[in-house]
């Protein structure tokens, strides 16, 4: 490299511009942690403030397989509140993302009148939150702070 001035050059400034990414990296994690998880606990706010028409929701539209529609309706909605509480703290971070990533496949798979806009949110929801469910919630998390390496 020391023949090849510029290379150098570009190395050392290719290096100080990923080093500025790393910094801001934390807060990228943070911002999509909290942007998943309140389109999530949106979802179970409104299904608890009118639980009547939730249960109907369950019965008549969703397609739930395998569960009886008042159990789909008290899980789901379980989940979309604890889950994105969960991913918000960054606490058990992986699970939580994972957890959210099923529920919006089976949001997707349970509900046949899901329109093309409707779809195209979900599979960027999928995207955001398989990120998070592989990568994890990152530095500004409870995880990081608990299973931190000595």
């Amino acid at each position: 490299m020391t023949n090849f001035p510029i290379c150098s050059a570009c190395a050392r400034g290719y290096g100080g511009f990923t080093r500025a990414l790393g910094f801001v990296a934390p807060l990228v994690d943070l911002g999509l942690r909290l942007y998943v998880a309140w389109v999530f606990l949106k979802s179970g706010l409104v299904k608890i403030q009118s639980w009547d028409s939730t249960l109907a929701l369950f019965e008549y539209e969703y397609a739930v397989p395998v569960l009886p529609f008042e159990w789909a309706a008290y899980l789901g909605t379980a989940a979309e509140l604890t889950l994105p509480a969960l991913l918000i703290l960054g606490l058990f971070g992986h699970f939580a993302a994972l957890a959210l990533f099923l529920l919006n496949v089976m949001a997707v798979v349970s509900y046949p009148d899901l329109s093309e806009v409707g779809l195209q949110q979900h599979l960027y929801w999928g995207m955001l939150l398989a990120f998070l469910a592989v990568h994890g919630p990152g530095k500004l998390s409870i995880d990081a702070w608990l299973f931190r390496s000595k």
